[in-house]
């Protein structure tokens, strides 16, 4: 049975390798999984005054979010955190309360940085969140892919064949997630 994830990435950046991770995982996805990526730049910032009445690109990334068999995050990590751009969208697709359209969804999350130690701070303070959103997260493998320089060429291709491989099982366990009995 097809199944269709949404990939969330979680930096504006038009060459940002994050961007470039999630490509690499619609590359690496099995014959019977296609990864739609989400961007978020038309995401304005949460305004609780909004809530009820959306606007329109954040009625449709809940829609989409609904949607999707699995969420898929490849996000950086601003300042030992979830950058800006991503927790707002977060927000937004959690509220108003009791219309959450993160409830019960399959995730994983995965992120690099030029930083050693990739991008383990976010993904931890994801986790925390997911537990209050009711996400169903995958924990193993976590792929905190730091020095991204040595991993990517220069056209931002995941090269590295090890991170390819993470990318890889970690697509699998989120298959393996969305698959299982609940």
């Amino acid at each position: 049975m097809p199944l269709h994830i949404l990939g969330i990435v979680g930096s504006l950046r038009k060459d940002s390798v994050n961007g470039a991770l999630l490509r690499a995982a619609v590359e690496l996805a099995p014959p019977d999984v296609t990864i739609e990526i989400a961007h978020l730049s038309g995401i304005p910032p949460y305004n609780q005054d909004d809530e009820m009445n959306p606007p329109q690109p954040v009625a449709d990334l809940k829609a989409r979010i609904r949607a999707a068999d699995g969420v898929l995050f490849a996000t950086p990590e601003y300042n030992y955190s979830i950058p800006g751009v991503l927790k707002n969208a977060i927000d937004w697709a959690s509220r108003p309360y009791g219309d959450n359209a993160w409830d019960g969804k399959p995730v994983a999350i995965m992120g690099a940085s030029p930083s050693p130690l990739g991008t383990a701070r976010c993904q931890y303070q994801l986790r925390q969140s997911f537990l209050y959103l009711n996400v169903i997260a995958v924990t193993r493998p976590e792929v905190m892919l730091g020095n991204s320089t040595q991993r990517f060429d220069a056209d931002l291709k995941l090269t590295d064949e090890k991170s390819r491989e993470m990318v890889a099982r970690l697509i699998g366990a989120l298959v393996a997630l969305i698959r299982a009995p609940r």
